[in-house]
């Protein structure tokens, strides 16, 4: 059996575990962290969607250090796609529920979870699984599907966007929380964390028409930035992205990737993509794009990571 094919298929059955962490750490093997150290990107592996949350947040010093007491919060998850989970079309219900709770055992006095969708926004949020979970822990679906849900604001730093309107959840929050999933997308290459802000925005029809890669960039650069971007990859889906067409699209890793550092955080998603899918970073051209807007690095030797095998 050719080595691609056996990474594929250990993915697919979920087992050689330790196999695709071995990967990971060589993929970051010059990074070093300290037991006292605030990492800059923390890689979990192994566990479920809940458990690696939680140790990945206790890397960050707890949800307590991003969420106060009474604070309005918004999770951005991917919920574009009328699709059930195991497609792994849109971020996984679990991580999303567990993020949630996180939040209010926080002190969170509201936490809104939202996205503009592609397909009919009621069956995106009910298929997806993510509508039950979040409210199964208190949480509250926000409508995204009228342009009267967004505002008008300035991208001054944009380069091709200099002005974009974003749902009004996340421009009167106190903080927000961006959790994409892992995935092949057919005209940005990936869908990671800088892509998931098209989910924030109402018109884009402007960002495939202009230049798709440098408004991704340009929006990412909007002032009011994630607290985390935390990247779900417990299922990725490695081609026929974004929809996908069947479960052989997917891949089961059983890792998430977190990090405030939105640069950092999709270089080293792709990294990690790279063992089931080849992908050539370059071709992802919003991130190079977004380093040169001073959004982050994604000269990985540069950061502490922090890497967790459950």
């Amino acid at each position: 059996m050719k080595r691609r094919d056996f990474l594929l298929s250990a993915a697919l059955t979920g087992v050689a575990s330790t196999l695709r962490f071995d990967k990971l750490e060589a993929a970051l093997r010059n990074n070093r962290v300290t037991v006292t150290s605030t990492p800059d990107l923390v890689a979990v592996m192994g566990g479920e969607p809940a458990i690696m949350l939680e140790r990945a947040l206790a890397k960050f010093g707890g949800i307590g250090a991003f969420v106060k007491k009474g604070q309005t919060v918004v999770i951005k998850p991917n919920i574009g796609w009328d699709k059930t989970p195991d497609l792994a079309a849109n971020t996984n219900p679990e991580l999303v529920g567990a993020m949630v709770r996180h939040c209010y055992a926080a002190g969170a006095k509201r936490v809104e979870v939202f996205d503009h969708t592609c397909n009919q926004w009621d069956r995106c949020y009910a298929d997806s699984g993510i509508k039950k979970a979040v409210e199964l822990n208190g949480g509250i679906m926000i409508p995204a599907n009228d342009q009267s849900f967004y505002r008008m604001v300035s991208v001054p730093q944009g380069v091709k966007l200099r002005q974009t309107a974003i749902h009004k959840s996340l421009l009167d929050c106190d903080v927000w929380f961006n959790m994409p999933i892992l995935k092949n997308h057919g005209g940005a290459k990936m869908t990671i964390s800088m892509k998931n802000y098209m989910g924030i925005v109402w018109d884009r029809e402007y960002f495939h028409k202009t230049d798709l890669q440098q408004c991704i960039a340009d929006v990412c650069t909007y002032s009011k930035r994630p607290a985390l971007n935390i990247v779900d990859a417990y299922r990725i889906m490695f081609k026929n992205g974004p929809q996908g067409k069947s479960l052989a699209d997917t891949a089961l890793l059983k890792t998430l990737i977190v990090s405030p550092n939105i640069i950092a955080t999709d270089a080293a998603s792709v990294k990690f993509f790279n063992q089931v899918e080849k992908m050539d970073i370059n071709e992802v051209g919003h991130i190079s794009k977004g380093q040169a807007l001073h959004l982050g690095t994604e000269d990985l030797s540069k950061l502490r990571i922090d890497r967790i095998k459950i």
